[in-house]
């Protein structure tokens, strides 16, 4: 409690490391804000053509009981996705180059929450694209309040995993090399670009493939997110408490970790 008044206490630091990365993200830019747009856009356009057209993906009808379209399938689980991506990657790199920490005191931890509101708006940008598609479409219904819980469940996963291995890079810089490369791993081992159903073995030698991709927490977000925009569903009670569990639970531990090695990085930076 005494970490999160103190956090508060900062919380106008907090939206001006947040305004003041805003602004620098497009600075000198001819296009701006349109990069928002631009780069989620020209990552699915590839994604469709390679998984969708190439690797011949399909998609389940909608929820309303049209076709399938695998662009809108894939979308659904790639915004989220790259929300999860930014805010575990950004929080180790908002620590790394917080070298305001050496000249005025704040929470170590205001640089990593400043960075996770700058990723959130282009989630719900990105959450808006896809939203007004379906609208177009007539694919929407009250599933559409579950994006709510779930955009602050994958906030409060991604945030525990950044800030418990942001404190780890700190001493240790391969941490963030290998946070990279599992980062690409972790990608390909949530249905993001496939299906789960029909399209993943259940066992390549003695492993159990398709039970580990299920118990992956983002194969669940993921569905979840497919659900309220895409499919028009409700997830299982087991499933959202499950989530909700291992969200907060992340969250903590990540969260307790980084208060208690937090006062000791200063000379690390």
């Amino acid at each position: 409690m005494t970490a999160v008044t103190e956090i508060w206490t900062y919380r106008n630091l907090i939206w001006n490391l947040a305004q003041r990365e805003l602004r620098a993200r497009y600075k000198k830019s001819i296009l701006g804000w349109l990069w928002s747009l631009i780069n989620p856009a020209s990552m699915l356009l590839i994604y469709t053509v390679v998984f969708g057209t190439f690797l011949k993906g399909i998609a389940p009808p909608l929820g309303n009981g049209d076709e399938g379209i695998f662009a809108l399938y894939l979308f659904a689980g790639l915004y989220l996705w790259n929300f999860f991506n930014g805010t575990v990657t950004g929080a180790i790199a908002a620590l790394q180059a917080g070298g305001l920490l050496n000249k005025v005191y704040f929470p170590a931890a205001c640089p990593a929450i400043a960075n996770t509101l700058t990723v959130l708006l282009q989630a719900f940008i990105e959450a808006g694209i896809l939203l007004v598609v379906m609208l177009i479409l007539g694919n929407v219904g009250w599933t559409l309040v579950l994006f709510f819980p779930l955009i602050v469940m994958v906030m409060l996963f991604g945030m525990g995993i950044g800030l418990f291995l942001s404190i780890y890079n700190i001493y240790y810089r391969d941490v963030g090399y290998l946070v990279g490369i599992g980062m690409q791993v972790w990608f390909y081992a949530t249905p993001i670009v496939y299906s789960l159903d029909g399209n993943v073995p259940e066992k390549i030698g003695a492993v159990p493939i398709e039970k580990i991709i299920r118990l992956n927490p983002l194969t669940q977000f993921v569905e979840w997110s497919r659900d309220a925009f895409y499919l028009l569903r409700w997830p299982g009670l087991p499933t959202t408490v499950g989530l909700i569990a291992v969200s907060v639970v992340t969250f903590l531990v990540g969260a307790t970790v980084f208060n208690r090695k937090s006062r000791l990085i200063t000379e690390e930076l």
